[in-house]
């Protein structure tokens, strides 16, 4: 994008596999405009969605709605369906209380939808999940689906 840094910071949800690739030779690919520049323009347009249908959600919709969308978004990028993950790591990855996930998480679970035990969450009913999640998830979904086709995602 032009910035040599970035004040964010990546925090790993899950383990899983990563390339690391020195600056210079991506931003040489880059500048020949081939495939990896469509790609990375792409993935940053689905990504700018994501981030701006985020804000919509957490602004408008309940700690129910919020973690029924990261759930389902959080699986779009695993193999499986289970998760490792503390109710306060969800709490800020929500910007929420944890209390809030607790709750939301306890309704998700009496709905037959989760099962969840002490930093483990496996997802019992993901059309279930699905059904019941704001449009908020099916918009970013639709755009990762139209910009990046032939994803592995369920």
């Amino acid at each position: 994008m032009g910035g040599d840094t970035t004040p964010s910071r990546a925090i790993v949800q899950s383990a899983g596999h990563a390339y690391r690739l020195d600056v210079r030779i991506l931003l040489l690919e880059f500048r020949r405009g081939a495939m990896l520049q469509r790609a990375l323009l792409r993935y940053t347009h689905a990504l700018i969605t994501q981030m701006a249908q985020t804000a919509v959600c957490n602004r408008h919709h309940s700690i129910d709605q919020q973690l029924r969308r990261w759930l389902l978004m959080s699986l779009d990028r695993l193999p499986s369906n289970q998760l490792r993950m503390t109710q306060e790591l969800i709490a800020n990855m929500l910007c929420v209380r944890r209390s809030g996930v607790t709750e939301a998480a306890l309704k998700l679970q009496d709905a037959g939808l989760i099962r969840y035990n002490y930093g483990h969450i496996e997802v019992l009913d993901r059309p279930g999940l699905e059904q019941r999640a704001c449009e908020c998830y099916r918009v970013v979904r639709r755009e990762y689906d139209r910009l990046l086709p032939g994803r592995d995602v369920p």
